[in-house]
């Protein structure tokens, strides 16, 4: 049994923030059907690999809601639905006929997710959001603003999000199940960007210094071959003292945090040129002999090889009507089962409003 084995889902929310949360959710046993607007589908079956990937183990309904007769096709599934998520701006919805007020008074177990840029409520509500004006409203682009990141383009807001509305959707069916009403749940991209960071908010809101990382032993250096590794030590001492002892930097090996700190445009750089005078492999073998944090920097096809992820069961294979899928799985496991996709992705409009949950 999946833990959200039974679990009926229609989601009206598209692209990537609705549909991310809705994988987990199907990966975890729901019945997610997702409404498509007919002949169009998810602005996301543009690009066929990425839909594939957000929307496996789902059913597809084509419907027109502005017309009366698709429309009633929904309601009729709303009153068997436990949970309905939309991803319009505020008040669309509600013009359309599928507000949570009204969708209430049909069915009042349902849990109600809206999931938008800026919320419900706010002077930005109305306002269109895509996830890098986000960033840069919670303060996550300072710094960069003179050039574009490094490596794959990370939609951080879309994925906190996703994360948020699957923690809010599970919490509200287990109120549900205490208390046998639904209820509304309201993300906004925005606020879940800003409660990752709150690392470094919670303390600026108090006048305090917000957590900084800029200490030796904690970056990105390149060895003598041109591969690059990771350290990641910050506050561990202990773990300090023998990386300075391999890398022959002993003169340092018993200063603190702090003193590291305050000391680290003499230090790192001496860490960078140790580093860089041997190859990688000899890194790999003395790193992990000593226990010290580190790790390869790969790319992500490099990154869908590694043994440690493979072994973990991250990547899963499914037979999709003969034609052979990779899938990243859903990283939580139950009794020490990794729970994957349960079907393929739908072809768009692939299911019949009669036929589902009779």
């Amino acid at each position: 049994m999946r833990p959200l084995d039974g679990i009926k889902i229609l989601s009206l929310a598209t692209q990537y923030p609705g549909p991310y949360a809705t994988m987990l959710l199907a990966d975890l046993g729901a019945d997610v059907v997702i409404v498509e607007r007919p002949g169009i589908g998810d602005p996301s079956r543009r690009n066929p690999a990425v839909f594939a990937t957000f929307n496996r183990g789902k059913r597809s309904l084509a419907l027109d809601l502005k017309t009366e007769k698709d429309k009633a096709a929904l309601l009729k599934l709303v009153d068997k639905a436990d949970v309905f998520i939309e991803g319009f701006r505020p008040g669309v919805a509600a013009r359309l006929g599928f507000g949570q007020e009204e969708l209430a008074k049909r069915n009042p177990r349902l849990v109600y997710c809206s999931i938008s840029g800026f919320g419900q409520t706010g002077p930005y509500r109305d306002r269109p959001a895509h996830d890098l004006s986000l960033q840069a409203l919670v303060g996550l682009l300072h710094g960069r603003e003179k050039g574009a990141a490094e490596g794959p383009y990370m939609a951080w807001s879309d994925i906190s999000s996703a994360m948020f509305a699957t923690i809010g959707i599970v919490s509200a069916l287990f109120r549900r199940s205490v208390t046998g009403k639904g209820g509304e749940v309201d993300v906004a991209m925005s606020d879940t960007l800003a409660v990752w960071l709150a690392a470094w908010l919670g303390p600026l809101l108090n006048g305090e210094p917000p957590l900084a990382l800029v200490y030796p032993g904690f970056g990105c250096y390149q060895c003598a071959d041109g591969k690059w590794l990771s350290l990641s030590i910050t506050f561990e001492d202990h773990l300090w003292a023998p990386l300075a002892e391999i890398t022959g930097l002993d003169q340092y090996a018993g200063l603190d945090l702090r003193q590291r700190g305050d000391r680290y445009n003499e230090i790192n750089p001496a860490l960078q040129k140790a580093i860089a005078a041997e190859p990688f492999d000899h890194w790999e073998s003395l790193f992990t002999e000593k226990n010290i944090a580190w790790a390869p920097v790969l790319t992500p096809e490099e990154a869908t090889h590694d043994p440690h992820l493979v072994a973990r069961g991250l990547f899963v294979e499914r037979n999709d009507g003969g034609v052979p899928r990779r899938y990243v799985a859903q990283p939580l496991k139950f009794d020490g089962e990794t729970l994957g996709p349960t079907g393929p992705s739908p072809d768009l409009g692939s299911s019949d409003p009669d036929d589902i949950w009779p």
